[in-house]
């Protein structure tokens, strides 16, 4: 399958460009976005590249799926991840491979959904994807806009499959791009028309790293002013506050009047439905990587709960 082809089955990707070597890189962010982030904060920029939530997808009756893969940036290692309805099938875990390499996996006889997953915090690129058999494109529902800080982009779990976007998209089904990126705030500058890509709703999950700036109100009223100008008033955007952290018990009090703020002023947009994040993930470090970043079981429940809440609400 030669890179054109490939496209076809890569989900969460804006646009795509080839190196000098062959590979197949995917974008989320526009050129415009992606200089901005170049400018203004090399971490952001780092990131705003990686292969958040990108995904191979397909209905198959192949017995081997291979293909090269090269790192270009790394940030935490999770994995490439192999599931065959739904359920997990084969882990690669980055710390485990090289920088450069080949993947082989087996898969059972007989007709299948397959998603490989690519690693969530780390920039990855593909070329030589080979699989024994004809494919056919997965089918997608809504097309969903992600925008959020780094537990959207996937930070945490440790596991591309298992981030609490991929675990709720498994029961929803999404058509997503996903342009949670780590330590992002409520910035409205990052926020630019995607030539040729509408998408029929929005969410928005952030705001945890915004919670000392002194600027909080104008900083929420200004991003959804924006989102709403680019969009659309009448698009769907669901707000999700941010999450339960216990990481700096001394300023918890602050934190939550500052969740209850994100909450009023998002709630104020008639086109905005609002999901307290508290509600979502258990209040205990059992449930978290570092008391701030769901780990394994909280991104499992949190994107459980966030799933039932849109099915509830149709929203």
């Amino acid at each position: 399958m030669n890179n054109e082809q490939l496209k076809n089955y890569f989900f969460g990707a804006y646009s795509f460009s080839e190196t000098e070597d062959g590979y197949l890189q995917a974008f989320q962010y526009t050129a415009d976005q992606m200089k901005y982030f170049e400018e203004a904060n090399d971490f952001w920029y780092d990131r705003c590249m990686a292969s958040t939530a990108k995904t191979i997808e397909m209905v198959t009756d192949a017995t081997k799926v291979s293909f090269d893969y090269k790192f270009f940036w790394t940030g935490s290692q999770d994995s490439f991840e192999l599931c065959i309805n739904g359920l997990a099938d084969s882990i690669v875990y980055v710390k485990d491979i090289d920088t450069e390499g080949y993947i082989e996996w087996d898969m059972p006889e007989g007709e299948k959904s397959v998603v490989i997953y690519l690693p969530a915090d780390a920039t990855v690129l593909i070329k030589n994807f080979e699989i024994n058999s004809e494919a056919k494109r997965t089918t997608k529902n809504e097309r969903v806009l992600w925008l959020g800080d780094s537990i959207t982009q996937g930070f945490g779990p440790l596991r591309s499959a298992q981030t609490y976007v991929s675990v709720a998209n498994r029961i929803l089904n999404y058509d997503v791009i996903n342009q949670g990126i780590g330590g992002y705030i409520y910035d409205k500058k990052s926020l630019m028309p995607m030539p040729g890509y509408v998408p029929d709703k929005i969410i928005v999950a952030m705001g945890t790293n915004n919670n000392h700036d002194p600027a909080k109100t104008s900083d929420v009223t200004e991003y959804y002013d924006t989102l709403t100008e680019i969009y659309g008033s009448d698009i769907p955007i669901l707000c999700i506050s941010p999450i339960w952290r216990g990481d700096n018990p001394a300023d918890y009090d602050n934190f939550v009047r500052y969740c209850d703020m994100i909450k009023k002023t998002a709630g104020s947009y008639k086109n905005v439905t609002v999901l307290d994040g508290f509600t979502l993930v258990p209040h205990l470090s059992e449930y978290y990587l570092d008391n701030l970043h769901p780990n394994l079981l909280g991104a499992e429940v949190y994107g459980r709960n966030l799933a039932e809440f849109i099915r509830r609400t149709e929203w």
